[in-house]
């Protein structure tokens, strides 16, 4: 089986409009999973009121099939996903960008590049639980609604990978 440490060089450095450099890869050192962790309870945890409830030490980052990356730009942490396989399926799970950074192009080179691995990997679709708040840019980014959902919930999104 491939890690995704083999995979993440493959997807390289992707120019970004913005004249941003970004590159996704999966946490190799003790800072890289600090960043990850950090963003992560940061976006997703603390700015939702629930910090209480994040594990860092989670068993799920460390399942076979289970890849976390961090989306790099010049060496700064800019955002996180953790992208599980199952079968010819991507799962998007948890994807974060920094809260400050948002609104910069960079949400979008994070599932453009999680497309990247995922097709690399046999995947021919990918799916996603989405914050109501973030329907509207995965729709951008190509996702469509799965069905309907109960109020609050997060709404079930997919794509198909060519």
């Amino acid at each position: 089986m491939v890690s995704a440490r083999g995979l993440a060089p493959a997807l390289g450095r992707q120019h970004a409009p913005f004249n941003m450099t970004v590159e996704l890869r999966a946490p190799a050192t003790e800072a890289d999973w600090t960043a990850y962790h950090t963003i992560r309870r940061r976006v997703l945890f603390e700015l939702r009121g629930n910090e209480a409830a994040y594990d860092a030490n989670h068993p799920d980052e460390h399942l076979p099939g289970h890849y976390p990356f961090v989306l790099w730009d010049a060496g700064v942490a800019v955002g996180v996903i953790r992208i599980d396989v199952e079968n010819a399926v991507a799962i998007f799970r948890r994807v974060a960008i920094r809260e400050d950074l948002q609104r910069r192009g960079y949400g979008r080179h994070l599932l453009q590049a999680a497309e990247r691995f995922a097709a690399e990997y046999g995947c021919i679709r990918a799916v996603s639980h989405v914050d109501r708040g973030a329907v509207g840019f995965y729709e951008r980014c190509g996702f469509r609604r799965d069905g309907p959902h109960a109020a609050g919930a997060a709404v079930a999104m997919s794509k198909q990978l060519h």
